[in-house]
């Protein structure tokens, strides 16, 4: 099916969406989110709306309700089947009626439909959700209101769920967001910031453990909302004791008290500095057409397939000797470079730059689920640990799908995730590295692709950690059952969080502790956390709901895998969990119907068309299954379906078949991967011109200099490395691995006169750089 998309005119057509106001409260590692949406029906006849939005892959809805007029209604959690009828039955009657539900196909899109609104009625929706946030590569911690839902691809074949909606202009969007946040922690909030003009940040108490911040007047709701909050002594565990709900029956997780524990194991980083030198290292790069699309506030060359070209030139080059690799893309179709993985060497690696130099966002569609079970059936290699690095943008309609298989062969391999440019599915990216026993990482806005994938290669190269277990110790009478999935995996610098149910009576003097236990190159290690048992008090029932969230999401994944078995009955306590929290489901939704409204409504239901934030110039596309969404997306249409609507096609979002006159011409490289492009296998460079020229100097400059008894490779070897360490330590991270397999080539040189190479390329490069900075 072909979901062709329009543009809306400037014409200007009555829109039911008035404003969006958005209040955040973090408290330390958890955030709530409220946001209120405001609506007016300014046709003259009744209208059914329906609205699809984003939210991150891990939250709790917990509230939803809706004033109409002067009624106020109030949802209730119900099996989604059960929801379905009751409000397709309340329109029938005429009555006003909301429903709320979780996409079949992804967790972080939910459809609202707001129902049946009379003429020159105004309608406000209220909703509410818990969610964790993730720790950032530079210990600040993550939240992201999307302001696009990009469009899902759905693969053929599939059962399409989505909802057809139109896109804009950003500067016509006739509607306005409001966002205010407030930050409270046991340690000092330091900063925030964001990738949106924020107000200065204002802290309510002397200590600074509370702070506010709020959007900078004027913002149109065009772009993600990105705040990074940073909080002294970031690395500290905590752990937080929540009450159970008054009205819950005691024995139940929302009867009893929760315990959220926060740990931060820390390495030596004498062992953690020896990095692996062997494994299969597989990469899988999104070659959609909209990873041509520009990235936003950069240079206007740089799009995502070229950063992701760049990023693969570095992680190429880091690589050691010995270990094996291959590299896979994947559109509608996908490709590999090699039939199975091969051994890193100067021919393998350079037959890859070859094809990565050629790469171009030319594939089609996103179906990442066949080059997935591609990878999977190649056998694993003996003594070399499977590293899977996932490129995309997260446009996929089938998120469940991909992650299951991804956790099934979870044994097997550790994926590593990275989510490219505004919209990219948190469900997706973060679901991937989460049962591939990873790490997730987002690239947005001005951020710079390459250092958040070479850390994840550090992370990949560490010690892994094995063997983890988690104990606890607890007053007498008093246990604790763990909601959580086992901890699969722990990074330096990663946190874990852990839900448990505490049964028993909780003394409010009396203390517990939680132990994780883990053994790291061979040797045990230990984490230890005491904490009160005395609930917290202020809190809410976050903590439960978000432990409910969680035990809700591993019954899901185990309902998926055990499909044609224990479906029901896993299903069954997927609703009862669900329907007791208030926590919505894939099995359920939010319904609320006004049974109070005093007369049926008049008239056809219409349905019309709310314009979403686009650019001019970028048409979104009409290949064939794309799913068209952003937030906020509303699908409101009234008849005629087209008046005062411009219908078109367009091919530049997700454009099928590959350039005919060829891939366009690469623009010239900056000096950093100009010189990285020149390095070979073994870690070292070649006394060249083209090293000279990254270098800035001629040929007869470098080789004037150099030592008489040194050999030509070690002293452009050198050069290289003090060139780095000179003039690139703000992008240390990018090419400290490179940089660490050269230094190793040099010290096995074991060559005379390394001392004088030092001294004589730092004269011939204007730096000051020390011998041991090298490494050598």
């Amino acid at each position: 099916m072909v979901n062709c998309c329009g543009l809306l005119t400037a014409q200007k057509e009555p829109v039911p969406l008035k404003s969006i106001e958005v209040e955040l409260q973090v408290r330390d590692h958890v955030a709530t989110v409220v946001s209120t949406l405001n609506y007016e029906n300014k046709e003259d006849k009744p209208v059914e709306a329906v609205f699809v939005f984003p939210l991150p892959g891990d939250a709790a809805v917990c509230h939803f309700s809706a004033k109409v007029g002067q009624t106020h209604i109030v949802a209730e959690v119900k099996e989604k089947q059960q929801a379905r009828e009751e409000y397709d039955d309340a329109l029938s009657s005429g009555q006003q009626a909301f429903l709320l539900e979780e996409s079949d196909q992804s967790p972080d899109i939910f459809s609202l439909s707001v129902g049946s609104l009379p003429p020159g009625e105004s309608a406000s929706i209220r909703l509410e959700y818990v969610t964790e946030l993730a720790v950032q590569a530079d210990d600040g911690l993550r939240f992201c209101l999307p302001a696009v839902l990009n469009p899902r691809y759905q693969p053929q074949g599939s059962e399409d769920v989505s909802v057809q909606v139109t896109s804009v202009p950003a500067s016509l969007v006739p509607y306005s967001l409001s966002f205010s946040a407030r930050v409270s922690s046991p340690r000092p909030v330091s900063k925030v910031e964001s990738s949106c003009s924020l107000e200065p940040l204002q802290y309510l108490n002397t200590d600074q453990t509370q702070a506010m911040v709020k959007l900078a007047a004027g913002h149109k709701f065009d772009r993600d909302v990105e705040l990074l909050i940073y909080y002294k002594d970031a690395h500290q565990p905590t752990a937080v004791v929540e009450a159970g709900q008054a009205s819950a029956k005691p024995g139940t997780l929302m009867g009893d008290p929760v315990v959220m524990v926060s740990l931060y194991p820390e390495f030596p980083q004498s062992v953690m500095s020896s990095l692996a030198s062997c494994g299969e290292f597989v990469f899988l790069l999104d070659r959609s057409g909209s990873m041509k699309r520009s990235i936003n506030n950069s240079k206007q060359e740089e799009t995502p397939i070229s950063s992701a070209r760049d990023t693969l030139l570095l992680l190429l080059k880091s690589l050691s000797m010995g270990c094996y690799f291959n590299i896979y893309s994947f559109g509608s179709t996908f490709e590999h470079i090699f039939p199975k993985s091969v051994e890193y060497n100067e021919k393998s690696m350079k037959k890859a730059l070859k094809k990565v130099e050629e790469m171009q966002a030319d594939l089609g569609g996103t179906e990442i689920l066949k080059p997935l079970k591609h990878i999977y059936k190649q056998p694993c290699i003996p003594k070399q640990p499977r590293q899977l690095f996932v490129f995309t943008d997260g446009e996929v309609g089938n998120t469940k799908e991909v992650i299951d298989l991804v956790k099934k062969n979870a044994g097997s391999h550790r994926c590593f995730s990275f989510g490219i440019g505004e919209g990219a599915s948190s469900a997706l990216i973060n679901g991937l590295a989460k049962e591939g026993g990873g790490h997730a990482q987002f690239i947005t806005g001005t951020d710079r692709m390459q250092p958040k994938v070479m850390q994840s290669l550090r992370f990949a190269l560490q010690p892994a950690v094995e063997d983890i277990s988690v104990t606890w110790d607890l007053p007498k009478g008093v246990s604790a059952t763990v909601l959580s999935p086992p901890i699969t995996a722990i990074f330096q610098g990663q946190r874990s969080l852990i839900y448990a149910q505490l049964t028993g009576q909780c003394l409010e003097a009396a203390e517990g502790c939680v132990m994780v236990k883990y053994s790291l190159a061979g040797h045990p290690s230990q984490n230890q956390l005491h904490f009160h048992l005395k609930p917290a008090e202020d809190t809410g029932l976050t903590i439960h709901r978000l432990a409910a969230r969680t035990l809700i999401r591993s019954l899901e994944l185990e309902d998926r895998s055990d499909r044609g078995q224990q479906d029901e009955g896993v299903k069954k306590k997927v609703v009862e969990l669900s329907v007791q929290s208030g926590v919505s489901s894939s099995f359920t939704a939010f319904i609320a119907v006004n049974k109070d409204s005093g007369e049926s409504i008049q008239g056809p239901l219409a349905r019309r068309n709310i314009p979403t934030p686009g650019f001019y110039g970028q048409t979104l596309g009409c290949s064939p299954r794309r799913r068209l969404g952003a937030f906020p997306t509303m699908a409101y249409y009234a008849a005629p379906l087209n008046h005062g609507v411009k219908m078109f096609c367009g091919t530049a979002g997700k454009a099928s078949g590959r350039d005919k006159a060829g891939a366009p011409q690469q623009p010239l490289r900056e000096p950093l991967l100009q010189l990285v492009s020149l390095q070979k296998a073994s870690g070292s460079w070649m006394l060249e011109a083209p090293l000279a020229s990254a270098l800035g100097k001629t040929s007869d400059e470098v080789e004037k200099l150099k030592p008489a008894s040194v050999n030509k490779e070690v002293w452009a070897t050198i050069l290289a490395l003090i060139w780095l360490h000179g003039f690139k330590m703000d992008v240390k991270e990018e090419w400290e691995l490179l940089a660490m397999k050269a230094a190793s080539w040099l010290r096995a040189q074991n060559g005379p006169c390394v001392t004088e190479c030092v001294e004589a390329g730092n004269a011939l490069l204007g730096c000051s750089v020390q011998k041991d900075a090298l490494g050598l």
